[in-house]
């Protein structure tokens, strides 16, 4: 036997080992449940053959009978409860076999190659991350046929549906060639193997059980006498889940291990340029996400082609990086994507589980959650973008009575202007600013910054104009979560129909990109709108996306990567003269009104 074999197996009986010592807790906690029914019997057989005699012996057969019948119901509830329960699942999307014949037969060929069961089925997670997931419980499939299966053949279904279901990262399959998809999988695949070992596969069973009736017991909505028995129920489940832990840990631990020793074998020189580019992708994945798709998951658009952007990100990474150049030498091989028949329709599922998943958006599209593809991306997100929040930083004006100019005298402009907006976050006492009325009857104050937060306070009125935005954007948000209520509106993010088995209802989004922006973080967001409004509608500037930063502001061809700290001058300090001498040179004229929608 090789070296590799014997490590192999080394970690194969850890994990046995470990496995074993789950199932001896739920073996004590099967004797300590059939503790008082043995009590019982001992009792009643002395009693039988005259050796527990007398009126104090009847009264203890009596009470530790009682006792028992009590706790037998008690553990039978508690067992049905973790035996019934629905594990969590992943959220996926499936491949069946005739939408991915030569993805299915790559893996066949790999779990050949390990000598491991293959996977039962593949499915895909719009995230950097590839594993082997059980879904052997009857409510994460179709049932059985009664009697047997559609051969007639009794049992059939239940084995055919024994080994896990193996789930992919989309964004693999689109950024990274054959051969490196299949060199990322080796170790994955190769966990089919220790999975399939009778006590490691009770061991599972038992703990995701356990898992299961926690969540169950601390479901809301139930009468006090429910909740009574629940908790209950989570009680035990919590005591076993505690006892369980520290080696169920060390299960999964010895399985990886076998795992990956049993693949050092399989595309052994190729693994280590794969893991690189595992590595690149999480990063154009992530920066994919937070800056070109959360702007368009706000605005009620999903991009429709994720992981094509996912390319588009990690090509332009590798023509500004230096050390990424040799990476688009590999864009010639064949796409791992190619294994699938339809790979536009898959991209679109992922993309629309990454925006539920991500963002909390709902199940399905409709009038306000339309998919857009790349080439509309500019003129359907960021443009309407950048119009939406110029409107609503102008309506906050108007609620505050703020005069759309600072001169008596002049004539109104009629309309929305840059100007409005800059000349009253202007600090009359930063140096060489000309005075201008408040617009409230507080004082302005020096910036600085607040002790708490730690953070620039900014001016007065930009903290009120702040305030003022982070209210409309709450009752914005208020309101679409009203309309999505209704009836005959798609169903709002967290809640599945009763023909989603595949997860739990519960709070969406999953795994939250960023937290919700700070009030200055949407003041500044909002100023540079109305700067991009300013340049599209006056100087002839264009929306733009660009791949690893997002929306961008293209004047003369070029992207304006130096606005935001202009706006940061302004907003914070109360000093636009950043910003004037930047609109002056790209001949923005910020006297001008601008169209809103």
């Amino acid at each position: 036997m090789t070296s590799t074999g014997i490590g192999a197996e080394a970690g194969a009986q850890a994990a046995r080992t470990r496995a074993l010592a789950v199932l001896r807790i739920r073996g004590r906690a099967l004797a300590v449940a059939l503790l008082p029914a043995a009590a019982t019997v001992i009792l009643l057989t002395g009693g039988s053959t005259g050796h527990f005699v007398g009126p104090g012996w009847d009264t203890a057969r009596w009470i530790v009978g009682v006792l028992a019948v009590l706790v037998l119901l008690a553990a039978a509830g508690i067992a049905l409860v973790v035996a019934r329960a629905r594990p969590a699942v992943t959220p996926t999307v499936p491949i069946p076999e005739e939408s991915a014949p030569d993805l299915y037969r790559m893996v066949r060929d790999l779990a050949d190659r390990l000598d491991v069961p293959a996977p039962s089925a593949i499915a895909l997670t719009p995230d950097c991350d590839s594993w082997l997931e059980d879904r052997t419980h009857p409510a994460h499939g179709p049932p059985a046929p009664r009697g047997g299966d559609e051969l007639g053949t009794p049992g059939l279904h239940r084995r055919t549906m024994a080994a896990p279901v193996l789930v992919i990262g989309s964004p693999f399959l689109w950024w990274m060639r054959v051969g490196e998809l299949r060199a990322v999988l080796a170790p994955v695949v190769a966990g089919t193997g220790p999975s399939a070992q009778p006590d490691i596969a009770a061991a599972r069973r038992f703990v995701r059980g356990l898992d299961a009736a926690v969540a169950v017991s601390a479901a809301p909505g139930r009468c006090p006498g429910t909740r009574l028995l629940c908790a209950g129920v989570g009680w035990v489940a919590r005591l076993l889940l505690r006892g369980c832990r520290e080696h169920a840990a060390l299960m999964e631990r010895g399985v990886a291990a076998a795992a990956a020793e049993r693949a050092q074998a399989v595309d052994y020189g190729l693994r280590i340029v794969a893991q690189e580019q595992v590595g690149l992708a999480y990063a154009g994945w992530d920066r994919l996400l937070t800056r070109v798709a959360l702007p368009a998951w706000r605005m009620g658009r999903w991009p429709s082609r994720l992981d094509a952007g996912v390319v588009a990100a990690l090509t332009e990474l590798s023509r500004r990086d230096r050390l990424a150049e040799g990476f688009a030498s590999r864009l010639g091989e064949r796409p791992a994507c190619d294994l699938l028949e339809e790979p536009g329709l898959v991209d679109e599922a992922a993309s629309l589980l990454a925006a539920r998943l991500f963002h909390g958006g709902p199940a399905e599209p409709g009038p306000a959650w339309s998919p857009v593809d790349w080439l509309e991306y500019p003129d359907e997100v960021v443009d309407r973008t950048w119009r939406t929040e110029a409107a609503r930083l102008h309506r906050v004006l108007d609620a505050l009575g703020v005069r759309a100019t600072l001169d008596p005298a002049a004539p109104d402009p009629g309309g929305p202007t840059l100007a409005r907006v800059m000349d009253h976050l202007t600090d009359p006492s930063a140096p060489g600013r000309r005075p201008c009325p408040p617009a409230y009857d507080e004082e302005p104050r020096t910036p600085g910054y607040d002790e708490e937060a730690e953070e620039p306070t900014g001016t007065e009125r930009s903290a009120a104009l702040a305030a003022g935005l982070t209210a409309a954007l709450a009752r914005e948000e208020r309101a679409e979560a009203t309309d999505a209520a209704r009836p005959g509106c798609p169903a709002p993010a967290g809640q599945t129909g009763p023909g989603s088995p595949l997860w739990d209802d519960g709070a969406l989004p999953l795994f939250p990109l960023q937290p919700p922006r700070t009030a200055r973080e949407l003041l500044a967001d909002h100023v540079k709108a109305m700067v991009c409004c300013a340049a599209v509608d006056t100087a002839g500037a264009t929306p733009g996306l660009d791949w690893l930063d997002g929306p961008s502001l293209l004047v003369d061809g070029e992207r304006a990567a130096d606005l935001t700290s202009r706006v940061l001058s302004l907003v914070e300090e109360g000093d636009p003269a950043p910003l004037r001498a930047w609109l002056v040179e790209s001949g923005i004229r910020p006297e001008k009104p601008v169209r809103l929608v």
